[in-house]
């Protein structure tokens, strides 16, 4: 099989060391990709929000599958424009990616088919949105409606900084993902990442894990797109699955094909869990990142296999199967994340690094004058699997110590409730 992987960042580095693994694969083509990409693809030039463009390099190419790593180019349609040029497509249509696309659309989509979440509303204007968080008071958690790049959600513990958050909105500091607002009742309870190959009419359950989405140890400080991550999640346990399954993933596949928009590709349920069960905090159309770099450690199966058969609409006669092993990464930021990131800093060692179930995804690196140097937020993603989460977490971070790149840090508590479990038992 000839397959075009779209992205750039650490997700689709696991993407692709997972794909070309596959006895199916006889070509791997990434755009843009990175230089860890580079490592298992053939790198090419695309302007991925050129649909036309992308078609027909796949025509040229005779790209037997597509699959999109991130939500932008889901949200804008890529996979509805590629399928109407017949090309095959893992990823969700534009009308199904809106589960991702508006936050608004996912909590409507709940309330009509009772599907267990915050309760919520919604504001297109800051003077409406202020007299419900007024009323309601903190905590309370304020969300861009649209795409923010993992920024756009504010949990607010003080009344402040809830309206802050709205004025921020509302003044464009996300762009038109900020025009209208979600805002939130708080949950309490431990989070989860619960994922879901599906093709319109099957979800397979696809691997848990759980995320730290603060950037600095114990859980303080701003949202980032994710500091780590580790696999699987205890508390989804079989039971817990049972439920997410019956009462939040079946009715929104379901509530999707009513609404003419059946979901395929990756539906990926953020959960927070309590005594009272599962609630859903927010849909992501896509494998999360990090998440999908532990996920993609531990799964036993050939990726391509599966992903054939969510674009077929086959996975009811398909199953994935798992690594008894834990997985853990951490990720490494450039100094500056989430603000500013510094960029251009050289990192070296990584060769050194890896190995010994270790593997180090590139983030947001480039190549310049022969040196690998960072170009993102969020840079490395150093991933290793163990006998337990703290086997695991032990060999990330001693792999970790080995890379030679001052200007970067990390959070040296990830996996650390998993680890608490384990320390109890």
């Amino acid at each position: 099989m000839r397959v075009l992987l779209i992205g750039s960042g650490g997700r689709e580095h696991a993407l692709a060391w997972k794909i070309a693994a596959s006895p199916l694969l006889t070509k791997l083509y990434a755009a843009p990709g990175n230089p860890g990409i580079g490592q298992e693809a053939e790198l090419v030039t695309l302007d991925i929000a050129d649909h036309a463009m992308v078609a027909r390099f796949c025509a040229e190419k005779k790209i037997d599958l597509v699959v999109v790593g991130p939500e932008g180019p889901l949200v804008a349609g890529i996979a509805d424009d590629l399928r109407a040029a017949g090309i095959r497509v893992f990823g969700p249509s534009k009308a199904a990616a809106r589960l991702e696309g508006s936050k608004g659309f996912t909590k409507d989509l709940c309330a009509k088919y009772d599907i267990p979440t915050a309760a919520y509303g919604r504001f297109g204007d800051l003077a409406s949105a202020r007299a419900y968080v007024e009323k309601m008071g903190a905590p309370i958690v304020i969300k861009a409606d649209g795409l923010a790049a993992g920024k756009g959600v504010t949990v607010a513990m003080t009344l402040a900084e809830a309206l802050a958050a709205l004025d921020a909105c509302f003044d464009g500091s996300f762009g038109q993902a900020g025009a209208e607002v979600v805002v939130e009742e708080f949950l309490t309870g431990e989070e989860a990442s619960f994922f879901c190959l599906c093709d319109g009419a099957t979800a397979l359950p696809f691997g848990t894990a759980q995320d730290h989405k603060r950037v600095g140890d114990g859980d303080i400080g701003p949202n980032t797109g994710g500091m780590g991550a580790y696999s699987p999640a205890p508390v989804m346990t079989p039971e817990m699955i049972d439920r997410t399954m019956r009462e939040i993933i079946e009715p929104t596949m379901r509530g999707m094909a009513e609404r003419g928009a059946p979901f395929s590709g990756v539906l990926f349920a953020g959960l927070m869990i309590s005594g009272e069960g599962p609630k859903l905090i927010e849909y992501n159309t896509r494998f999360g990142d990090p998440e999908c770099q532990v996920l993609m450690m531990r799964l036993k199966d050939d990726l391509l296999v599966l992903l054939n058969a969510s674009a077929d609409g086959q996975l009811a006669h398909t199953s994935a199967r798992w690594r008894d092993e834990a997985a853990l990464t951490v990720v490494m930021a450039a100094r500056g994340y989430p603000g500013t990131p510094e960029k251009g800093s050289v990192i070296r060692g990584l060769e050194e690094a890896a190995g010994d179930g270790v593997e180090i995804f590139h983030a947001g690196t480039a190549i310049n004058s022969g040196a690998l140097v960072a170009n993102g937020g969020r840079v490395l993603d150093v991933t290793a699997v163990g006998g337990t989460v703290g086997e695991a977490q032990r060999r990330a971070y001693a792999a970790l110590d080995r890379i030679d790149w001052p200007q970067g840090f990390c959070r040296r508590d990830i996996g650390w409730q998993a680890v608490a479990r384990e320390q109890a038992r």
